[in-house]
């Protein structure tokens, strides 16, 4: 029982996968300008709704099976080794991705921190994104940090993880209060809510990225062996933190409009971090930046325990080759965290912008896995209030796909995450054929 994690640890590493670099960008970088204030709410509320329902189904998934791989092992052993492929390799995009996210955004908070102190070592430009020794040394410090703290055993890397968490929700709570106190409501009045209007295709583009936001509550399955409590408080704890998760996503956003319009936020490379140095003063920022560097770090863990797991469970299943499923000393998948971090390595190479392609995949790549446990919940289940919710849950799937791959859909993917996805499948059928012979 020593080695099981407790409530606090399970509920930090969930939220820890919820709460990523992405809480401090996007209020600037797509909520303002594309819904406001009040439809960020909405769509990141109905997003909540159906991730909860969906949740419902993985609560009913782990009642009947509690492996490590979460939705890859439920799949594949209700429907064989096909759909469990499928579902292994869209979700382990959805995960491994964070990592180098997370790892990319560390060299942005220095940068704040120290003005631009990592800009040196000049090697290339992506996509209009410049690539500097500097900034890639700290991301793959970061990287190896939590490698070596994964590879020590669950237990360290939980009470890691609880530090952390509790050190973002503190400064992020004194940060909005800060705002409030400063700024005052009347520009927000002002700018998002007199002239608020019902804009349902603001609403949409809000809710389709919700499970790229929500991704981290997967957490919970990939877990599911490690609980030092039985799953029905698992499941509560999904729900809460979800919750926790929508409120921070919000608190941060109204933050940044106490200080800003849509056109003024959407002008500036960081606007959270603009106001609250503008309204707190230096003491505000370096609370705020202390918060994204805990945000970062923890969505680096969260996912690295994630992706390890599931890499882990497709390994035992042979799925993918068996050495990634063998343990070290202390009980840990060493070989996989250290695949899954030479991955991260190589990804944080290629640039922020190329990573945000790919990331962009990520919401894709959950929603597929959502549906598998939903149709499959649906398929075994014989209580009708069951196949009932499970139905809510396909629904909720396919609405996200929808949404991220119709043409005219306002939050369909761009281009370049399009190819990137077409190039993910076509490498995912290479592997899945030469493996099986």
């Amino acid at each position: 029982m020593n080695k099981k994690l407790s409530i606090i640890e399970v509920f930090a590493i969930i939220l820890g996968g919820i709460i990523g670099w992405g809480a401090f960008m996007l209020p600037g970088s797509k909520f303002l300008k594309t819904a406001g204030v009040i439809n960020t709410f909405i769509g990141l509320l109905l997003g909540s709704i159906c991730i909860i329902i969906i949740e419902r189904s993985y609560h009913m998934m782990m009642q009947d099976t509690c492996e490590e791989g979460g939705e890859f092992s439920y799949v594949y052993n209700k429907l064989g080794k096909n759909h469990g492929f499928i579902v292994g390799w869209f979700l382990s995009l959805a995960y491994l991705t964070m990592i180098p996210l997370n790892a990319s955004a560390l060299p942005l908070v220095v940068n704040k921190l120290f003005k631009g102190a990592l800009d040196f070592g000049y090697l290339y430009t992506i996509a209009g994104d410049s690539v500097y020794i500097g900034e890639i040394m700290v991301s793959c410090i970061a990287i190896i940090i939590f490698m070596l703290i994964n590879l020590k055993g669950i237990k360290e890397t939980g009470r890691v993880q609880t530090y952390i968490i509790l050190l973002l929700v503190a400064c992020v709570g004194i940060v909005f209060f800060g705002m409030i106190y400063t700024g005052g409501t009347k520009a927000l009045l002002d700018n998002y809510v007199y002239n608020y209007r019902f804009d349902l295709k603001q609403i949409s583009q809000v809710f389709a990225i919700t499970p790229f936001l929500y991704v981290g509550f997967d957490a919970v399955p990939q877990l599911a062996t490690n609980f030092g409590f039985d799953n029905k408080k698992a499941s509560i704890l999904a729900v809460v933190s979800l919750l926790v998760g929508m409120m921070i996503y919000n608190i941060l956003n109204i933050s940044t409009a106490i200080a800003f319009t849509p056109e003024q936020a959407s002008s500036l490379e960081w606007a959270l971090g603009t106001g609250v140095f503008n309204y707190i003063g230096k003491a505000g920022f370096l609370v705020l930046v202390i918060a994204l560097g805990a945000s970062v770090s923890s969505g680096i863990n969260g996912f690295m325990i994630c992706s390890t797991k599931l890499i882990g469970a497709m390994g035992k299943k042979e799925v993918i080759p068996s050495i990634f499923s063998k343990k070290n000393k202390n009980g840990e998948l060493g070989k996989s965290i250290v695949f899954v971090s030479i991955i991260s390595f190589i990804a944080v190479m290629f640039g922020r912008e190329v990573i945000i392609w790919i990331v962009d995949m990520s919401s894709l790549g959950a929603a597929i896995a959502y549906f598998y446990v939903c149709i499959v919940t649906f398929i075994k289940q014989e209580r009708f209030i069951k196949k009932i919710i499970a139905l809510l849950g396909v629904t909720s799937s396919l609405l996200f796909i929808f949404l991220l791959l119709a043409p005219f859909s306002p939050a369909r993917l761009s281009i370049q995450s399009l190819i990137a996805l077409m190039i993910w499948s076509v490498l995912g059928i290479i592997f899945w054929y030469k493996n099986k012979v």
